[in-house]
């Protein structure tokens, strides 16, 4: 829950989480990607100082910690302490943004947000984004914004150690209010395209956090590597699972043990279904769209194999429900949320049915959020950003 921010600062950074309609798993496959910068957000507020210290506020967990801008790589306080993980990922921003030798000002501030924190919501990508547009106001310097989004991932790969695709960071900065983003993660080139005016996204936090996610996900990311280097010797030409299309795959599948062949399988099919979901939403067939949304669960589920009985308990309570055209997990799986594609009149009887059917059937209590596509990020008092 967020906390009310001290109005002593001069500035406000605001940066949204993302929730990823369709395209999960193929952001490292080099495939297009459909997210949406959400209306919960990271607020930081901010001045400069002087001095080259970042004195920063948790607000959330109510901590503070000083940090040396002269010795990042230390990832440690001015008394010598380990940073917490709250502030490693400011610190991490601060670092990129010096190895690409833009100007880092000393800060005070203080942030909260209201993205839930470990649930597949980009919360993490949401902080980076605050903090970097903030030091570029204070910094008054211009880079474009993919190669600031490009430094947030590099943070988050480097500095704290999580080997993330560009889509989080690319959405908090890029959203646009009521569209879905079409993001192709090999070119970097994208397109809004707008949502059915009368539908919401409804995101359920299926309250699981994501205990095995870490090893898990690195060991699909090596299946779809072992895939790829098999299928490159029948394949010439491709240099990703997203260059694979589907006929070229039962081709040549049965190549593939049989584990890594279910992981690519859903990779490819993935990628199918994102370009036709794309064309589907251009076309106004949100009927289609939302099928997609199921049809991606399922090979999560059961190809992929990243989904838990409550990711599966929600998804299956959503479809049942008036006015729900999709329903899917989100994120990398193995708990925190799914995300649901709600006819607006159906709104609140979705909400109130699916939390109460959840925790009837799990025995936990689901966190459901009415959401909306929001813009990027940005930072009051500062018109060029």
């Amino acid at each position: 829950m967020s906390q009310k921010l001290s109005s002593s600062y001069e500035y406000i950074a605001l940066a949204p989480g993302r929730v990823n309609l369709l395209g999960e798993h193929v952001d490292y496959n080099e495939g297009i990607v459909l997210p949406v910068a959400i209306d919960r957000k990271v607020k930081l507020s901010f001045q400069p100082l002087d001095e080259p210290v970042i004195h920063l506020r948790a607000l959330d967990f109510d901590q503070t910690v000083s940090i040396s801008i002269e010795h990042l790589d230390a990832q440690c306080d001015t008394g010598g302490h380990p940073l917490p993980a709250f502030a490693r990922y400011p610190a991490g921003v601060a670092w990129a943004l010096q190895q690409a030798g833009l100007e880092v000002r000393g800060m005070q501030a203080e942030y909260t947000s209201n993205v839930p924190i470990a649930a597949g919501l980009s919360s993490s990508a949401a902080v980076e984004v605050a903090f970097a547009i903030s030091w570029q106001a204070l910094g008054d310097w211009t880079i474009p914004r993919m190669q600031l989004a490009k430094l947030c991932q590099f943070a988050e790969n480097e500095y704290i150690g999580v080997q993330s695709g560009l889509m989080d960071q690319f959405a908090s900065l890029f959203g646009v209010k009521n569209h879905v983003l079409c993001f192709d993660t090999r070119s970097l080139a994208w397109e809004p395209i707008a949502l059915p005016a009368d539908t919401v996204i409804i995101i359920a936090d299926s309250q699981v956090r994501r205990t095995l996610a870490g090893s898990a996900y690195n060991e699909r990311r090596s299946a779809c590597q072992q895939a790829l280097d098999i299928l490159k010797s029948h394949l010439l030409k491709i240099n990703a699972l997203r260059d694979v299309l589907p006929d070229d795959f039962s081709q040549y599948a049965h190549y593939l043990p049989p584990v890594v062949r279910k992981r690519a399988q859903h990779v490819v099919e993935e990628c199918t279904r994102v370009e036709l979901a794309a064309n589907y939403l251009k076309q106004g067939n949100i009927l289609a769209f939302g099928q997609l949304m199921f049809d991606c669960h399922k090979s999560l589920r059961d190809l992929y194999e990243v989904s838990c009985p409550e990711l599966d308990a929600l998804v299956e309570i959503a479809s049942q429900q008036p006015g729900c055209l999709g329903a899917r997990l989100t994120g990398a799986g193995f708990g925190g949320c799914t995300v649901n594609l709600v006819k607006e009149e159906y709104a609140n009887d979705f909400t109130t049915r699916l939390s109460a059917e959840y925790t009837a059937k799990t025995g936990k209590d689901a966190q459901v959020y009415l959401c909306y596509a929001a813009a990027g990020a940005s930072v009051e008092g500062f018109e060029r950003l």
